[in-house]
């Protein structure tokens, strides 16, 4: 997969929205935010193939990286942070995988061809969205025009294939109504089978995704809408090469209600409401899709359950001031247990419970927050948010037993005083933003932010046991909240023919969540390498940069990149999984309805890495070594409304992987396990509209 190329780059790349249009469009919003795009129009984009997911797509974004366990469920990665230490909305809705080893990651469930917008914000730069979010926050929007006049039927249409790995894709979107109402119906459907890599050796990669959603909207004026959705997804039969288990099943339901009112209402100008359920299950097993190569037969049954919702209202005041003011609430519920066949051997299907991987964990979510725009000249801004949520977390299982050892014994064996028992947290971020226009074609900006994000379930409560120590995975109920003390600082310049922009940050954390090995550190009564959680002190501070320049009428350019690094303050070492130096160039020719490119893509290689599980966290293969690949890439319209899209990713067929994947939580195998990507593949895409 390629970066994006964007015809005009003044986002601010700490702060920057990178909206992608459903045949896709971009446009690229300033640090402001809130003030509308310096460039409107839809820019000359090209697609790069069929993203399995949203997790692969944002990998196009300068500084955004993804770890990947197969062909499906790339786990994205801003500025060298993952999990939930990014808030990502899936059209106004969170929601949590159901897999402890994160096969099913959040944007797994994101097919990036049913969605208007892909927005990323990166660090902390807004308190809207939810706590936490030190690494960024990435919205998936959909969004439906109010039909108007005469116009009562709207559609469009995708196919798409792949060479490598003979991925199929097809997609339809109907829409019908008129000025009161609509309905709207979209479905996806994908089909990927093993891809080779670039030494021609075949990686488990296969997986099956469908996406159908339904959404009846009210529409009695362009400023108020009231929609209601239902949405079902599908991910079958998904095989990972970096896991001992391949997901059998991830099935997804969600039911939204989204209310807005761009019209006064008291003292409010406008209000926004979401309402949110989703309820995921999820299969994985060692046998069904693979040969068992295991002592026993293994399985986990999991789900993953959360509703929510959030209520913004804006109030405006003499000046140009701009007040909002916002409660959020979310609950999750998660349980996981694993199941061995037993006795070893026999040939048994799973039916003894082995571990009770999530133990009945519910984390809930409270959130007051209120965030202000000042305008303080016509060039000047200040901007400035404040959010308290309290976080409530419990286990309802963890005295259950499973093969004679519950939960609680396996917390009190690896954490001094554990207690996993009900317990909550009361958090208070914010942020600081002051933006100067230099001249009317550059701003500098700069951002001081305190973002704080409670502990997940599986680093509170994974009670993933084994007989060999070094293959235990346990949660650790004692972690502090993780907080972010975040300075950024960028400019953005845009010229008649050029324009860029940069920023640099540096983050400072207070009880950053490490996963690490049992070594008999401060708090950790064992040394048996068995993988743990615990609170240290750490640093990260990187750059992103991105420019683009006009060569002549047909001829452009641009360039991106992007550096984190990570540090464990507490034992003064790397924190491993992070990305290393990024960088693309590209070269585009466009001419009436043709387009054509190249981009040549590469990474550094990543030395600073924990890769001895015997002496620090283990979580990296080893060393990777730096690439380069080329990708060529052209569309070409066939008419107003059907375009044709082709290229080569990997022209030379290059061997490589990403320095960051995901350790293994296979319980007879827990090495971390690098999974190279694909060799060269040709692809070919239609869009048309109706």
């Amino acid at each position: 997969m390629q970066k994006t190329r964007l015809t005009t780059l003044i986002g601010s790349v700490m702060a920057s929205a990178v909206v992608l249009a459903a045949e896709p469009t971009i446009v690229v919003e300033d640090a402001r935010m809130t003030n509308p795009a310096i460039e409107t129009g839809p820019p000359e984009e090209i697609e790069e193939g069929i993203a399995s997911d949203g997790g692969e797509w944002l990998r196009n974004v300068n500084g955004v990286d993804g770890s990947r366990m197969g062909g499906h469920g790339i786990d994205p990665i801003i500025r060298g942070q993952k999990n939930n230490q990014l808030n990502i909305l899936l059209d106004g809705a969170y929601l949590y995988g159901a897999c402890p080893n994160r096969m099913d990651p959040p944007t797994s469930y994101a097919a990036v061809e049913t969605y208007e917008t892909v927005s990323v914000i990166r660090g902390s730069q807004t308190v809207l969205y939810g706590g936490g979010g030190s690494g960024g926050t990435v919205l998936f929007e959909r969004t439906t025009p109010r039909f108007l006049g005469d116009e009562h039927f709207r559609g469009s249409a995708s196919l798409g294939y792949v060479s490598n790995s003979d991925t199929v894709q097809a997609g339809l979107d109907l829409a019908g109504g008129g000025t009161q109402g609509f309905i709207r119906g979209i479905a996806n459907y994908t089909d990927a089978g093993n891809y080779t890599d670039g030494s021609g050796d075949e990686v488990r990669s296969a997986y099956t995704a469908e996406d159908a959603s339904l959404i009846l909207g009210y529409t009695p004026s362009d400023g108020t809408r009231l929609e209601l959705s239902y949405e079902a997804v599908r991910n079958d039969d998904v095989l990972y090469a970096g896991a001992g288990m391949d997901g059998i099943y991830a099935d997804s339901d969600t039911v939204r209600l989204r209310y807005k009112q761009a019209a006064e209402l008291g003292v409010f100008s406008n209000i926004r409401a979401d309402l949110y359920s989703t309820d995921i299950d999820h299969l994985m097993n060692n046998y069904s899709l693979r040969p068992l190569t295991a002592p026993v037969k293994a399985e986990t049954t999991s789900t993953s359950n959360t509703a929510g919702g959030r209520l913004l209202g804006d109030i405006r005041t003499r000046g140009g001031t701009t007040w909002t003011f916002g409660v959020d609430y979310q609950n999750n519920d998660r349980d996981a247990n694993r199941y061995f066949g037993m006795p070893p051997g026999s040939g048994n299907d799973p039916n003894t419970l082995q571990s009770l991987m999530w133990p009945g964990v519910t984390i809930s979510q409270s959130g007051l927050l209120a965030e202000v725009a000042v305008p303080v000249n016509p060039r000047d801004r200040f901007k400035a948010g404040l959010r308290y949520d309290y976080v409530d977390n419990a286990a309802a299982s963890t005295k259950q037993a499973a093969m004679g050892v519950t939960p609680q014994n396996l917390y009190d064996t690896y954490y001094a005083g554990a207690n996993p028992d009900h317990s909550d947290d009361n958090n208070l971020g914010g942020f600081l933003t002051y933006e100067y226009g230099m001249n009317d074609n550059a701003v500098l900006y700069s951002t001081l932010s305190r973002a704080v994000r409670a502990a997940d379930a599986t680093e509170l409560y994974l009670a993933a046991n084994s007989p060999q120590p070094m293959m235990q995975w346990i949660g650790n109920p004692n972690l502090a909240p993780e907080a972010h003390y975040q300075l950024d600082v960028g400019v953005n310049w845009e010229q008649r023919k050029w324009n860029a922009s940069a920023s640099v940050y540096y983050d400072y954390v207070d009880d950053f969540i490490l996963q690490d090995r049992a070594h008999g550190q401060e708090g950790i009564l064992q040394t048996n390498s068995a993988t743990i959680y615990r609170n240290v002190t750490a640093r990260l501070y990187g750059f992103e940069a991105q420019g683009n320049y006009r060569i002549s009428q047909h001829w452009s350019s641009q360039v991106t990149m992007s550096y984190v690094n990570a540090t464990n303050l507490t034992d003064d070492r790397a924190i491993g999984q992070t990305p290393p130096f990024d960088a693309t160039l590209s070269l585009d020719y466009t001419v009436a309805r043709l387009m054509l490119g190249g981009m040549v893509h590469g990474q550094a290689t990543q030395t600073r890495v924990e890769d001895d599980p015997t002496q620090n966290s283990g979580v990296d293969p080893g060393v990777t070594p730096g690439w380069v690949i080329l990708n060529l890439y052209g569309s070409y319209e066939l008419g107003k409304d059907v375009t044709l899209k082709a290229g080569v990713n990997n022209v030379f067929d290059l061997n490589y992987a990403y320095s960051v994947n995901r350790a293994n939580v296979d319980p007879f195998n827990p090495t971390a396990i690098q999974v190279n990507e694909p060799g060269r593949e040709f692809w070919l895409r239609l869009f048309a509209r109706f």
